[in-house]
């Protein structure tokens, strides 16, 4: 397809539509992600067999694998209960023992892979790679083209909950003025999307690769927003800074100054002369580097050295819930959402124990657990460190991030910042912790580019 080809409507008409001509000029099969996806997915493929047009996508998981899962997590040999009262020495054995119970009985994937194929789904590749993603067009005039991108241990299933606030703001209170198109891609190795044979797929790459998907699909001016991950490539596209980029909002910023890094990273209390929110800032990272860093050490040093999270769902899903805070945060709410109630004065927000099996079990269906670990080892700089980025942004800085960044950090590290605010509740998930807060924000912040 050429890359100036209009972009196809959401529709539901549409997409079977599509399908159905692809079809009629090539084929629908499956050896395309056969090795990827383990052949959960049909790709229309092409006449011709252009790879990089963009090919429908729908999923379905053999019932085979499902009953292999719900065997493999009966099946878990149990480790001793942790001798301490508390998290302080990882996930609980109750509280995953909690979710395993409800994942081989209670638990329907089906659920989730409908709401999977009940949104347009595409694959085309770039640079070599198949990547995955969703596309959902607003039916509003004007709307602004935003591709959104997740994190780690997300996947696109974190954006299931803000799509038709952002694409039809009009039923949620909002302005039809406030549309967007949205274009919700898989990371590489991650989710849907292939799995990197070779090094090179970290953020300054990505951020390259969403330009063209964002091109490819006709848009010739967009804006990008992004948590976690997404967040830096968000950071890193400001830096490329592509003509068509009009934009980023981000809810995981880089806005810590190098002096302040390097203090931290000394171990030294906070310096003088620091502001009350600069303080909570420096206290709260302080913590991060101490105590809560050991899962992203191991992803960015020895990802291949996780094979259990091929080989055990257990064991992956204690790893994707794991942040080294446990009943704190960014992982409060997560352990909320299993128990399916407030813990630790920490509410689970709209995020509920079937979302986390959701993500949990796409990571597990795909066996990307390695592969999305080896972002990690992909990242070369200290994503905290300030962004210095030209391009217009705009921060939400969520009380229950990492670190609530700071106006004064933020407007040094945006030298454009259109945007900046501190909502009351929310975390490091925000998108799915608060999915109509998140879609407020998305809209407030960038709306200044609207206007422009």
């Amino acid at each position: 397809m050429p890359d100036n080809i209009p972009p196809p409507s959401p529709s539901r008409r549409r997409f079977v539509g599509v399908a159905t001509a692809t079809v009629a000029a090539g084929t629908m099969s499956r050896p395309a992600f056969a090795e990827t996806n383990q052949a959960i997915t049909e790709v229309v493929q092409p006449a011709g067999g252009d790879k990089t047009a963009i090919r429908p996508l729908r999923v379905h998981v053999p019932e085979s694998q499902l009953v292999d899962l719900r065997r493999r997590v009966k099946a878990t040999r149990w480790p001793d209960r942790e001798t301490v009262t508390d998290d302080s020495q990882g996930v609980p054995l109750a509280m995953i023992q909690l979710l395993a119970r409800h994942w081989t009985t209670d638990y329907d994937w089906r659920k989730c892979e409908a709401k999977l194929n009940a949104l347009p789904q595409f694959v085309t590749e770039i640079d070599g790679l198949d990547i995955h993603f969703i596309h959902v067009r607003s039916k509003h005039e004007n709307a602004m083209p935003l591709i959104v991108t997740h994190g780690w241990p997300g996947s696109v299933i974190e954006q299931f909950k803000i799509i038709d606030p952002l694409t039809n703001p009009t039923a949620y209170g909002a302005s039809a003025s406030d549309a967007f198109h949205l274009v919700i891609p898989s990371l590489p190795g991650y989710g849907l999307s292939g799995r990197p044979t070779t090094s090179g797929w970290g953020p300054d790459r990505t951020a390259r690769a969403w330009v063209v998907l964002m091109r490819r699909l006709g848009y010739t001016k967009f804006a990008s927003q992004g948590g976690d991950l997404g967040g830096i490539i968000s950071n890193v596209m400001a830096k490329q800074a592509p003509p068509e980029l009009l934009g980023i909002h981000v809810n995981f910023p880089a806005t810590v100054p190098a002096d302040i890094i390097k203090a931290i990273q000394a171990g030294d209390p906070p310096p003088s002369g620091l502001s009350d929110d600069e303080k909570h800032a420096y206290e709260r990272l302080s913590i991060n580097a101490m105590k809560r860093r050991g899962y992203a050490i191991e992803m960015a040093t020895r990802p291949q050295t996780l094979y259990g999270l091929s080989d055990s769902p257990v064991g992956l899903a204690s790893w994707l819930l794991d942040h080294g805070d446990g009943y704190g945060q960014p992982a409060g709410a997560l352990t909320s959402a299993v128990f399916g109630r407030t813990v630790n004065g920490l509410s689970p927000g709209e995020l509920t124990r079937d979302d986390l099996l959701d993500d949990i079990t796409l990571y597990w269906l795909t066996n990307t657990g390695i592969s999305a670990a080896r972002f990690y080892w992909e990242i070369h700089f200290n994503y905290l460190l300030a962004a210095d980025v030209s391009v217009p942004a705009a921060v939400s800085a969520f009380p229950g991030e990492n670190y609530q960044a700071p106006r004064s950090w933020s407007e040094q590290a945006y030298h454009k910042l259109i945007y900046y605010n501190r909502p009351d509740k929310g975390g490091h998930f925000a998108a799915w912790e608060q999915p109509q807060l998140f879609a407020n924000e998305v809209r407030a912040g960038l709306r200044p580019l609207r206007q422009g």
